[in-house]
C-alpha cells in the first residue's frame, strides 16, 4: 500500500490546521513518491509551517503615564474610557511604553490609541497615526498687516471641504516632492492626488486662524491640517501590510494595532513614504501662507511648523507614535525649531510653547484641547437652540467663518475641553513651557459641507 502523509499526521505533530497544509502535504508526498522516508517527508512538510505567533503582553505588564486629571464627572468618564483603551493597547507585543496627554479623548473601539496618546514601539503601527498622517500646525508672521486683511486674503485663496482644487485652480508641489513620490511604490500612484489636493485644508477640526502675537502685537496666520488624500491612501496601504504581519505573527493583537516590522524592506519603504508625506504636508501649509502673502504684497518675517500626528524614530531605535501629540524633545526633526504650537479652540489663543522632554510625557506635549464628548453627543446637548443662536453666543468678539457657508456647531468652542484646564495641566505635569500666545482675531473652518450633500437631500426628501 502506498504511503501517504496526511493532514492528521501534521495535527498529531502539534500543528494547527491552516492554508499551508495543502502545499506542505503536496511537497511531502512528492518526496514519498520518490522513495523518501516518512520522517523526511514529515520534516519537509513542517518546513512550510508559519513561524510561531507572538503572545500579547500580560494585562498591566507595560504601564503607561497618565498626564491628565478630571475636574468634572464628564471628564472622569472620558479619562476612564481613554485609560481602558490604553490598557488594551499596551498588551500589543512590540509596544514598550505609553502616555496620555491632558487633551486625551477616545478615538474608536477600545484598544485604539486615543487622541492625545503616545505609544513607543519596536515597530511602525499605521493605525497609531491613522489616515490623517502628519496632521500639523504652521505659523507665519506678517508684520504691518491688519488681521482683517489677512483673514480676507486667506479666505480668498484657501480651499476647505471634500476633494481637491478644481482644474484650472490646482497647484503643483515642488518637483523634488513629486520625484520622491514617483520613486516610492507606495506613493507612485498618488502623484495626481498630490497635485489635486495641494493647497487644501480638508474638513473637521482643520482651520486657518488669524490673530496677533501677544508679545509683539504682530499679525500671524496659523494653519492646521494634514496630508489629505495622499496620506489617507498611504495609510490604507500601510494597514494592509501591517494586517498581513498581524495575522501571521500575532493574531491576538487588535487589528488597529497591527504593525510593520522595522528594518525590513517593507518597513524601510513605508518609513520613506512617511517622510515624503511629511515633506508634502509641510509644503501644503506653506503654499497657503505664501499665497496669502502674495495677495497682500506682504512679507513674512518668521515662520515655523510642527506635526502632531506622526511617528518619530529616536536614538534608542524605537518608534514614538504621537496620535494627536506634539513632539517636545530636542531634534525631533531635521527642520525642528525649539518652538511648537498648541491650539485650543477658535476663541482661545494658540499657545507657542517650548518642549520640556518630560519623561512622564515620553517627550511629548498636548496637541490641542481635545473633547469630552463625541460630535453627536455635543449636538444632542445643544438641542432646542438654533445653530445661529449657538454661533452668535460662542463666537462673540471674533470673526468666525465657515467656508461652506454652513455652521458646524461641533467645531465651536463648547465642543472642546475647557481650555484653562488644559493649560493648567500642561504646567502641572511639566509637559511644555508656554512662551507666547497668538490672540484670536478670526478663524475659517470647513463647516457642515455635508448639509447640502446629494445623499442627505435625497434622505430628507424621503422623510418629508
Amino acid at each position: 500500500m502506498k504511503e501517504v502523509l496526511s493532514g492528521q499526521d501534521l495535527i498529531d505533530a502539534g500543528m494547527r490546521q491552516g492554508k499551508w497544509f495543502a502545499p506542505a502535504l503536496a511537497a511531502a508526498n512528492e518526496l514519498l513518491d520518490k522513495g523518501g522516508s516518512h520522517a523526511d517527508a514529515l520534516q519537509t512538510a513542517l518546513g512550510f509551517a508559519p513561524p510561531p505567533t507572538v503572545p500579547l503582553h500580560a494585562s498591566g505588564a507595560i504601564p503607561f503615564h497618565l498626564n491628565i486629571e478630571a475636574e468634572t464627572p464628564d471628564e472622569q468618564a472620558n479619562i476612564d474610557a481613554v485609560a481602558s483603551s490604553m490598557r488594551a493597547l499596551m498588551r500589543t507585543p512590540v509596544v514598550r511604553a505609553g502616555a496620555i496627554m491632558p487633551d486625551a479623548c477616545p478615538a474608536g473601539p477600545s484598544g485604539t490609541i486615543p487622541v492625545g496618546g503616545i505609544a513607543v514601539s519596536e515597530a511602525i503601527h499605521p493605525g497609531m497615526h491613522s489616515a490623517d498622517i502628519c496632521c500639523s500646525m504652521a505659523i507665519s508672521v506678517f508684520p504691518g498687516v491688519a488681521p482683517a486683511a489677512l483673514l480676507d486674503a486667506v479666505h480668498a485663496i484657501t480651499h476647505f471641504g471634500p476633494g481637491g482644487r478644481p482644474r484650472g485652480q490646482q497647484l503643483r508641489p515642488d518637483a523634488a516632492i513629486l520625484e520622491r513620490f514617483a520613486a516610492n511604490r507606495l506613493l507612485s500612484d498618488t502623484t495626481s492626488a498630490a497635485i489635486e489636493h495641494f493647497g487644501t485644508q480638508g474638513d473637521g477640526n482643520h482651520f486657518a486662524y488669524v490673530g496677533t502675537i501677544k508679545s509683539t502685537g504682530e499679525t500671524a496666520l496659523v494653519t492646521h491640517h494634514g496630508s489629505r488624500s495622499p496620506g489617507a491612501r498611504l495609510y490604507t496601504k500601510g494597514m494592509k501590510i501591517a494586517e498581513a504581519v498581524r495575522k501571521e505573527k500575532s493574531p491576538e493583537t487588535l487589528p488597529q494595532n497591527a504593525w510593520i516590522p522595522a528594518d525590513t524592506a517593507e518597513g524601510d519603504l513605508y518609513w520613506e513614504a512617511l517622510q515624503a508625506i511629511r515633506q508634502w504636508t509641510k509644503g501644503n501649509h506653506l503654499i497657503i501662507h505664501d499665497m496669502a502673502a502674495e495677495k497682500l504684497s506682504a512679507r513674512v518675517s518668521d515662520r515655523f511648523w510642527n506635526e502632531h500626528n506622526f511617528v518619530f524614530r529616536r536614538s534608542d531605535g524605537l518608534f514614538y507614535h504621537g496620535k494627536g501629540a506634539t513632539p517636545a524633545f530636542d531634534g525631533w526633526a531635521h527642520d525642528a525649531t525649539d518652538l511648537t504650537l498648541i491650539p485650543l479652540n477658535m476663541a482661545e489663543p494658540v499657545l507657542i510653547v517650548r518642549g520640556k522632554n518630560a519623561e512622564n510625557g515620553l517627550g511629548f506635549s498636548p496637541h490641542g484641547a481635545g473633547r469630552n464628548y463625541s460630535r453627536t453627543q455635543h449636538k444632542r446637548q445643544q438641542a432646542g437652540r438654533s445653530d445661529a443662536a449657538i454661533f452668535a453666543a460662542e463666537t462673540k468678539g471674533i470673526d468666525a467663518r465657515f467656508f461652506s457657508g454652513r455652521t458646524d456647531i461641533s467645531e465651536l468652542p463648547s465642543a472642546y475641553k475647557n481650555a484653562a484646564a488644559v493649560r493648567r495641566q500642561i504646567e502641572r505635569y511639566g509637559l511644555a513651557e508656554i512662551v507666547d500666545e497668538v490672540l484670536p482675531y478670526g478663524c475659517i473652518m470647513a463647516g457642515d459641507w455635508q448639509a447640502d450633500a446629494p445623499w442627505r437631500k435625497k434622505r430628507q426628501a424621503r422623510q418629508e
